[in-house]
């Protein structure tokens, strides 16, 4: 009698199995300092003859401003002779002529902030429409070159520009008009310097505007013109939203030298007969400094000067990051 091997009972069919997840990773180890360092020395080694130009020019200067509070003699100790406390600081407090060059300061910095910020925006958006490649790249030539160009230049074609033979009294005699020194009419200055600062940084900014242009989602032009808007309205909900971070970082540094207004130019074209309007708090340190010798009382206006420039970085830093949401920390 043979016996059958039976094969065994099939096992009962098991539940679906359900999609196992992948299995968390393990936390990435952070390198230290020392092995990127190691790792990537050769990039961080670019940024040492940088950090030396900050050290030497920017941050070990600012030792000397102990001298805003001792009494400085030329040859003597250089962290001054005896200690006179806040004697300076109380000197051009209570000093009229410098709160005139105080408001003189005012009045350029803003001229130049309300005319030479938004100019390179509109410079920018003007070019951004402009199809045509070569005539877009001539303007922006023409417009930028100038910032190449050595302040003593700008300040010696200003000089021949506005000079009783110069091409703006040739003008004034065209239409039967008398010469005007312009240079020595203190009421002419602001209109020269803005002028001529506009003509100087208005193409370079607007480098700085169209590079920003360039990361703008095309997209977002398409759903604008679907939703029926045209270019002016393109322009102000894409546009302008689209370069408002570069917009914004670059007003906070404008802000920032606010009161470090053109000393090189203004140095270079002013004359004592146009003091009341031409005189900064640069340029009256520099004589304070320079001409009186008396360096504690131009380091105090230094130091004040940095000070407000400080205040007022931090208070558009703070403003914009609040209300537009950028900023530069």
């Amino acid at each position: 009698m043979t016996s059958t091997l039976r094969p065994p009972p099939p096992a009962p069919p098991s539940a679906p199995q359900q999609a196992q997840s992948p299995a968390p990773r393990p936390p990435r180890r952070r390198r230290s300092w020392r092995q990127a360092l190691r790792r990537d020395w050769q990039l961080y080694s670019l940024a040492i003859l940088p950090l030396l130009f900050f050290l030497v020019f920017r941050y070990l200067p600012m030792v000397g401003n102990i001298i805003a509070f001792r009494r400085f003699k030329p040859g003597g100790s250089i962290f001054g002779e005896y200690w006179v406390g806040l004697r300076y600081f109380r000197m051009f407090l209570t000093d009229p002529t410098f709160w005139e060059v105080f408001t003189n300061t005012l009045v350029l910095g803003t001229l130049t902030l309300l005319f030479c910020f938004p100019l390179p925006i509109v410079l920018a958006l003007l070019l951004n429409e402009v199809r045509a490649r070569r005539f877009k790249r001539f303007v922006q030539s023409v417009s930028y070159l100038p910032h190449f160009l050595s302040i003593v230049i700008v300040a010696a074609m200003v000089m021949q520009f506005t000079s009783i033979d110069g091409t703006a009294n040739q003008l004034v005699n065209l239409f039967g008009g008398d010469p005007v020194a312009f240079l020595q009419k203190p009421e002419w200055f602001r209109t020269i310097y803005v002028s001529s600062e506009v003509w100087q940084t208005v193409g370079w900014g607007t480098i700085l505007y169209l590079a920003a242009l360039t990361t703008v989602d095309e997209d977002l032009y398409e759903a604008a013109r679907i939703d029926g808007a045209g270019r002016l309205r393109q322009t102000w909900h894409v546009t302008l939203p689209g370069i408002r971070p570069t917009m914004v970082t670059l007003l906070i540094l404008n802000i920032g030298s606010f009161l470090a207004v053109g000393f090189e130019k203004i140095l270079l074209l002013y004359n004592p007969l146009t003091y009341p309007t031409a005189d900064v708090v640069s340029t009256y340190l520099f004589r304070m400094g320079f001409q009186s010798s008396n360096f504690s009382y131009a380091a105090a206006i230094g130091l004040f000067e940095a000070v407000i420039g400080l205040i007022l970085v931090l208070s558009a830093n703070v403003i914009s990051r609040r209300t537009v949401g950028t900023s530069l920390w």
